[in-house]
Order: C-alpha cells, then structure tokens, then sequence
C-alpha cells in the first residue's frame, strides 16, 4: 500500500536535506536508487526509515543518511572511478554508481557479494564490479582511484589504501584503537608522498576485518553502524529506576487511582498503552479513569475508537436510548481491541456511576478515529432527516460521490490517487460547514444529536482526505488521522464547556509527544499527544505504558485473525530493559522535570522504545516495534508492568435476542 517512489523522496527531504546534506549529486542519486531491493524480504517496507537494517551473514544495511554522508565528504563526482571496502548489500556502490564513472567494491563475506553483484545486475546498474576479498589490500590493478569510502572502522589506516590513491584522491575510513571510539578520517593526497588528514568526527561501524586491519572479530565487541542516537547500558539507571519508582497496587485495589491525584487539575489527561491487546494496560487506564472521573470531575472519556461505534456505548452508559436498528459496534478488525471483557467491565461501572449523577454530570464515552465511514455517513443523514429533511437530500447528493467506497474506502483513495484529483472533497466539506453554519437552528432540537452529527460529517469529511492520503506516505496518512483526532477532542471540549476536561485513550504512538521521537524528528509526523501539548500547555498530562514481555492479542497483518502471541523480552539497549532492570514489577515514574532529576538527566539519553499495534511480528521487532525516543520529555510520566497478559476478547457472533444485549449484541 505505501508508496516506495514517494516514501523516497520524503527520506531525501527529511533525512538528508534537513539534516544537511547538499550535493546535488549525491541527492540525486539516492532519489535514483531503489533502498528496497537491497533489504531482505519482508523489510521493504522499512527501507526508508532512518536506520540500518539486518541483512545476510549477519551484517547491516547503513542508513542512507551515512551513505550520502559518506559521499558527500567524499566529493564524489561524475567521471570519478571509485573504490568501496565493506560492499554489503550493494547498496552504497549503487548510489556511487549513479554519479561515479566506475566503481569497484570489495566485500569479504562470499553470499553477500554474490547477493550485491545480482541486486545491482537487477538493476542494469552495470558500471559496478563487486568481489569477495581482503578490503585492507584495496583492488591495486584498478588504481589509482579518486575516492576510496571503506564502511568499517580500523585501527590505522592501511598503507594499501592510501598508496591506491590518485593525486587529489580522497579515502574516508573510520579509525580507532578502540572500536567503540572511532573517528572518521578523510585523507586527501596532495602529492606522491603528501597526504592531508581531517577528523570528520566521531563514529561507530562494524570493524575492518583483514590483513592491515583488525585481525579476528572480539566476541565482547558489539558494533554497531552509526545511527542517530546511542544507547549504552548504564547500570545506574535502573537503580535510579528503583529510587524513584512509585510502586503501584493491584489492579483491583481501589486505591490504583490515588497516585494519578497529581493530574487531576489537568485539563486533558492522555493514557497511553503499548499495545493494543494488552489485559494491564486496558485495566489500568479503567482504574485511572474512575477516580478522574469520580474525584476530580472529568466528563469525557475520548478514546482511539471510530466516533459512530463509540457512540453505541456513550448511550448505554448515559443511559440515553438506543435508535431503532441500532448495529452492535466494534465489528470492524480489530474487533479485540474494544469488544474485550475489560472493556465491558469499564463501561459496567461507568454506566452505574452515572445512573447516580443527575443527567448533565454524567461521564460521557466517545470516539476519536476516522475508520468507520459509511456508519459516520449514514448517522448524519439519520440527524438531518429528523431536523432538516431539505438539507439531507442535499447532503445524500453530496455524499452520493462517496457512497458506493464507503464500505472499501481504500478503494476511492486508490481512484483518487488514480484519476490525479479529490473526486468527493467538495461535497463532504460542503456538508460540514453547512451543518455547522446551521448549528444555531439545529442544537434547539436536540443538542446532544447535533454535537453526534457533526461529529460525524467531520469524520466523512476527514476520512476521505485520510484515505487519498494513504496512498502517498505514511506521514500524511498518519498526520491526517492524528488532526482529525485532536480536532475532534477539542469540539468535545468546546461543545462540553469552559470547564470541560477529558481522559483520554490510545496507544502511546498516539499520545507520547512526538517531536521527542523519530516520528517527529525524522519521519514529519505529529501526534495527538503533541498538539495537545501546543494547545493545553502544562494543562496536558501525557502518561506511556510499557512492558517487559508477557501475552498479547494481535494479528500478524491486517484483517487477519487474532492470535495470542508471546511478546519478546525487551532489548538491552531499550527503555523498557531499564523499566525491567529495576527490579519493579509494577509502578509510577513520575518523569517530569524538577521531580527526579537525576535518573532524567540519564533518560534524556535517547533510546529504543517499544510500540505494538493491533499487528505484531516478533520475527522483525527491532526493525518494525521499535522506535528512538526521549522517554521524559515524550512523557510526563510513565506506568510500568514488568509481565503482562493478553486482553479477553469478546464473541463477535451477534445473537438474535431482545434489547437487554445492547450495547454489544452479544
């Protein structure tokens, strides 16, 4: 579904161009080349993310930042003929090839020359010549060469390699006694026996195997290629963890809430979860939810959930009635994620606390997602035929456009994509602004109705701009769904008044700050969790979840079944190791600044943190679950279970029966 072409282009801009690379050459051959055919099946998709990626013999792939890095300091040119030591995938004699005259690559592992030499022939790049050798001795009868790029870290620089070099000639090699200190070194030749040294700064590669470089492998060693952040273990960190953890009491104690008091004079408090079947997290959220709601005055409870489904249950538990025919919610995939036993707990007690409220103090249940389009178009033309019959033949003309995708709407962003226009964004747009320019005539009804209709033409409206958007990137899909969640947050807040607040439900992806994570930094995405930071301030309460291993429910690709799957004990160089590390089974980290500062000084240090959605694929975790972050600036505060177990989901077979079975038909 994702765009390779476009996914590209979006690298160059925010991977390279942004972080400073600007040879046009360089830029231009890397829009050129193809990252995805020279990773392993089954990572294409992450081709164009900023890291590196496994591939065979146990090696890596650089992120294309230090490829084009590497080029740049170079100064590859066309006409150049260049020599690469450490050949890997192929795919950095690619992108050379696409500037360079000639290139040869040496690589010192068999299968993967092999698999270079047939990635590149694929490609008709036939200006590349790859063999397995001894890169410390160069390729003496193509010298001299202009560039030598050796993409592994030595403790000298060979004599071979310099000696290789024409006048004028320019060697990048990373350099270190230590391999875990290594700088990166340009040497330029100035005559036969003159050669200039610049230290480019400090790097990390795998070490230069070979005759005049290191000798054998160390087994303690653990390099690693250069990546934006790093992540040592330091063993201090978990006993600050220890220090500052808040342990937390059972789930079914009442007094689970109490330690969230400190939150309560937020005006939006966001739960998060690390994944999206996990029993703790969803019971966790419950409990800080009741004493929100039951101390502190907090009348909306706004989760990742499509606004019509949610909408089933906001009646049940203000115990407004049911419309005629109304379907059971939650059918669409994932259905595990809110037709779950813990769910039905949830909305059990909430629905008794507000029977003993009067009717305007009663906690209302509603939903932020954009996925369930033909519910949303059907609820506005419900309302509009109840209170204005002429505007919904209007609006049925209008959405006529978009009604035949509505059960397939990725199959209008498809056509969309297609035909080169917004087939259906006038009309949905129309339908909205004259619902709200109405709104006046309208909630003189009923109120309560319009704020539902209007919350559904935003979600029509949204969720064809989201589904065209699909089909150019991730980024754009992801920021539509994320605005339009945070859009409809704020209309709840407006329609509910001034003093309105609202917890809120979703995974972490969603609710963690995401200018403090590669979402934001690299990838251009933006978060419900960050727009509620610029609009709130300090009146925005950012919670995370995480676990160290445990059950899940997932699916292993979307609209696939639910499995129970084990998830993976966390990473050595992740925050959830350090979490585990402490000893603490079960906690609060209060991550604020001024609380603890110590142990935050030492997680400002980015590092890995685990995401799980609805998908999980244990086989490729580290390159499709994990993600840099700043875990306290991410957060304010951070709810931990060493172990956890998967939610209990309910049957999705409706039976027959009478009223009594609503909200969820079973």
């Amino acid at each position: 579904m994702l765009d390779l072409a476009y996914a590209r282009d979006q690298m160059v801009e925010r991977q390279l161009v942004a972080r400073g690379i600007r040879d046009t050459h360089v830029l231009h051959a890397i829009r050129t080349v193809p990252r995805e055919a020279f990773v392993p099946e089954g990572l294409q998709e992450f081709a164009y993310e900023d890291t590196p990626l496994p591939i065979e013999a146990d090696q890596t792939i650089s992120q294309p930042y230090i490829v084009a890095a590497m080029i740049e300091a170079a100064a590859v040119r066309p006409g150049d003929q260049v020599l690469e030591i450490g050949a890997g995938s192929g795919y950095a004699a690619a992108v050379l090839s696409r500037i360079a005259a000639h290139v040869y690559a040496v690589e010192r592992h068999e299968a993967l020359s092999r698999l270079a030499a047939q990635r590149l022939a694929r490609l008709g790049y036939d200006n590349v010549e790859i063999r397995t050798g001894d890169g410390t001795k160069g390729w003496p009868e193509a010298a001299p060469f202009d560039a030598i790029l050796v993409a592994a870290g030595g403790p000298a620089i060979p004599q071979a390699l310099k000696d290789q070099l024409d006048v004028g000639g320019r060697l990048l090699i990373p350099i270190g006694e230590d391999p875990r200190d290594q700088r990166l070194i340009k040497v330029t030749r100035k005559d036969a026996n003159h050669f200039e040294e610049e230290d480019l700064g400090g790097v990390r590669f795998v070490p230069l195997i070979g005759e005049q470089g290191w000798r054998e492998p160390s087994d303690d060693l653990q390099p690693a290629e250069r990546r934006g952040f790093r992540a040592p273990m330091v063993r201090s960190v978990p006993e600050l963890i220890a220090e500052a953890a808040e342990p937390l009491p059972e789930l079914d104690d009442q007094a689970f809430g109490v330690s969230f008091d400190r939150f309560g004079d937020a005006r939006v408090v966001l739960l998060g979860e690390a994944s999206h079947g996990t029993s703790e997290f969803y019971r966790a959220r419950a409990a800080i939810t009741r004493r929100l709601v039951e101390r502190h005055g907090f009348g909306i409870v706004a989760v990742e959930a499509d606004w019509p489904d949610a909408a089933s249950l906001d009646r049940y538990v203000r115990d407004c009635p049911a419309p005629a025919h109304a379907e059971p919610p939650f059918r669409r995939f994932p259905t595990w994620m809110w037709r779950n036993t813990e769910i039905e707990v949830f909305i059990e007690n909430l629905r008794s606390w507000n029977l003993r409220q009067p009717a305007d103090k009663r906690a209302g249940f509603y939903g932020l997602d954009l996925y369930n389009l033909s519910a949303s178009i059907r609820a506005v033309l419900d309302y509009l035929d109840r209170v204005d019959p002429e505007a919904a033949q209007v609006a049925r003309q209008r959405y006529g456009c978009l009604t035949p995708w509505a059960n397939e709407p990725q199959a209008y962003g498809r056509m969309a994509l297609t035909h080169g226009y917004a087939a259906c964004e006038q009309g949905v747009v129309k339908t909205l602004t004259d619902l709200l320019a109405n709104q006046l005539e309208y909630v003189g009804s009923d109120g309560e109705s319009f704020i539902d209709a209007a919350a559904n033409a935003r979600l029509v409206k949204n969720a064809e701009a989201y589904y065209r958007a699909m089909y150019y990137g991730a980024a754009e899909s992801w920021n539509r769904r994320d605005t339009h969640m945070f859009e409809t947050l704020c209309a709840l807040l407006e329609a509910k008044g001034s003093d309105a607040r609202a917890v809120v439900w979703a995974h972490n992806s969603h609710i963690g700050d995401a200018t403090k994570t590669e979402m934001g930094t690299v990838r251009g995405e933006l978060n419900v969790g960050q727009l509620c930071r610029e609009r709130f301030g300090n009146g925005a309460a950012l919670i995370g979840f995480g676990t160290h291993t445990g059950t899940v429910a997932c699916a292993s690709d979307w609209d696939q079944p639910m499995e129970m799957k084990r998830v993976n004990p966390s990473r050595p160089d992740s925050y959830e190791r350090l979490a585990h590390d402490s000893g603490r089974v079960r906690f609060l980290l209060d991550v604020r600044a001024g609380v603890h500062e110590r142990l935050r000084a030492q997680l400002l240090e980015p590092r890995l943190e685990r995401f799980i959605g609805v998908i999980y694929r244990p086989e490729t975790e580290r390159w499709s679950h994990y993600s840099a972050c700043v875990l306290p600036e991410q957060f304010d505060a951070y709810v931990w279970f060493d172990e956890t177990t998967a939610v209990t989901p309910l049957p999705t077979r409706v039976r027959e029966g009478p009223e009594e079975t609503y909200p969820f038909g079973l």
